[in-house]
């Protein structure tokens, strides 16, 4: 039995670096009905004190995934609310 491989997102910048990331959890904010994934910096994944990006995900069929930066400070304040019952739950 093998460990479980991480799933990763590779996300390219303005420049076209593609940088890797962990994918910590995708989560449901019902107050919206959307999605969102929580994702880690690969480099950092070792490391005690990590970066955390939060991304809205829009999901085209089974294979196109689309990411959008989160703007909106009303969905920021759900999202964080969302991810401190899942942290107090023990979820993640």
């Amino acid at each position: 039995m093998g460990q479980e491989q991480q799933e990763r997102i590779i996300i390219p910048d303005e420049e076209g670096n593609e940088h890797v990331f962990n994918v910590l959890y995708k989560f449901e904010v019902e107050d919206n009905e959307k999605t969102y994934v929580a994702l880690v910096p690969i480099e950092q994944e070792e490391e005690e004190q990590q970066d955390l990006y939060v991304f809205r995900i829009e999901e085209d069929g089974e294979d196109d995934l689309r990411l959008f930066q989160i703007e909106d400070d009303a969905e920021w304040e759900m999202i964080e609310e969302t991810i401190e019952t899942l942290q107090e739950d023990g979820i993640i």
